[in-house]
C-alpha cells in the first residue's frame, strides 16, 4: 500500500498505471490510497515541525540580523481539479485553476504550516488572516515573528520589505550594485533569508510530481495530499541526513516559541510600534555593514 501511495506521489501517474504496474484493481488502489493518505495526516503532530526562533548568537549569515524570526512564508499556486462554476475563482493570473497554498516553514525549510483550499484568485494577506483566525490554525506567539514578501502587510509578527526598493538577490549581483541606503541592505538581507521558503516550495514540487501536474482528484483528497507531500518532505529532511537539500548545521539553541492561545497573535494590524522596530532594524542592520567595510 505504501509503496503505491509513494509510486503516485513522486511520478503522478494514473490509476490505470498502477494496476498494470502492482497487479492490483483499479478500487484497490484507489482504497489503499486514500487508506495511506489518511494514515500520513494522523501523523500530523509527529512530522510538523516545531520552529525554533533565532537566537543573538546566530552565527548563520542569512539569519543573524533576524533574532526571534520564526521562518518565512508565501504563497504559492497548485493545480486543482473542481467544478465548471468554480473555475473562475480559482483561475490565476497566469490562467491556471489551481489553490492558492500558504506554505510557512522553519530557518530550515521545513513546513511548520500548510494551508490549501483556497481559490487561485485570493490574495495572500486574505489567506493568511484566515490562517490565523482558524481553530489550530497558524500559530505566532507575540514577540516573535516572519520574513514575508510584499504581497502580505508589514505588522506584528510579519516583517516585510521595503516597496519601492531593489528586492530580489539577482539585483545585488556585482559591486556597482551594493546597497546604498539602511532599506537597500535590510532588502537584500530579508532577501536572502526569506529565500528559504521558496527553496522548500522548489524541493517539495520537485519530488513530488502530483504537486506540478493536472489534478484528477476531487478538491479536498488534492488539498490532503498536498499537506502529505509537505509531511512526507518534513519527514525526508529529518531522516536523510545526507541529503543535498538539508543544510547540516548546528540547530543552536532549542528553544520552541511555545504560548498560550491568549498569547498568539489573533490578526494582522498594522502599528507604527511596528513600523518603527522595522526602522531601527533596518537603520543597525546597515550601520553595522558600513563599520565592517569601512
Amino acid at each position: 500500500m505504501v509503496a503505491m501511495f509513494l509510486h503516485v506521489l513522486a511520478h503522478d501517474v494514473k490509476n490505470r498505471v498502477i494496476q498494470r504496474e502492482f497487479v492490483r484493481s483499479g478500487e484497490t488502489v484507489s482504497r489503499h490510497f486514500n487508506i495511506v493518505l489518511l494514515v500520513v495526516l494522523r501523523l500530523y503532530e509527529e512530522l510538523i515541525k516545531r520552529p525554533v526562533p533565532v537566537t543573538s548568537n546566530c552565527n548563520d549569515q542569512r539569519w543573524k540580523y533576524f533574532e526571534n524570526c520564526l521562518g518565512a512564508l508565501d504563497g504559492t499556486y497548485i493545480k486543482v481539479n473542481v467544478p465548471a462554476g468554480d473555475r473562475p475563482t480559482f483561475r490565476t493570473c497566469k490562467g491556471e485553476i489551481a489553490t492558492n497554498v500558504l506554505g510557512v516553514c522553519d530557518t530550515k525549510g521545513d513546513f511548520v504550516y500548510v494551508l490549501a483550499g483556497w481559490e487561485g484568485s485570493a490574495a495572500d494577506s486574505r489567506i493568511l488572516r484566515d490562517a490565523l483566525s482558524r481553530e489550530n490554525g497558524l500559530q505566532v506567539p507575540k514577540g516573535y515573528y516572519y520574513l514575508c514578501d510584499a504581497g502580505y502587510p508589514n505588522a506584528e509578527g510579519f516583517l516585510a520589505p521595503y516597496r519601492g526598493q531593489w528586492y530580489h538577490l539577482q539585483e545585488w549581483r556585482g559591486t556597482a550594485n551594493a546597497p546604498t541606503n539602511a532599506k537597500e541592505y535590510f532588502n537584500m538581507k530579508h532577501s536572502s533569508a526569506r529565500n528559504v521558503i521558496e527553496r522548500a516550495f522548489g524541493v517539495l514540487k520537485g519530488r513530488w510530481a502530483i504537486l506540478r501536474g493536472k489534478s484528477y482528484y476531487p478538491l479536498q483528497v488534492q488539498c490532503r495530499t498536498i499537506l502529505a507531500c509537505a509531511l512526507l518532505h518534513n519527514l525526508i529532511n529529518r531522516e536523510m541526513t545526507y541529503c543535498e537539500d538539508v543544510e547540516d548545521e548546528d540547530e543552536g539553541d532549542s528553544t520552541y516559541a511555545t504560548t498560550t492561545a491568549s498569547e498568539d497573535i489573533q490578526y494582522i494590524e498594522t502599528t507604527n510600534e511596528w513600523s518603527q522596530w522595522h526602522d531601527d532594524l533596518a537603520e543597525s542592520m546597515f550601520t553595522e555593514w558600513q563599520l565592517r567595510n569601512a
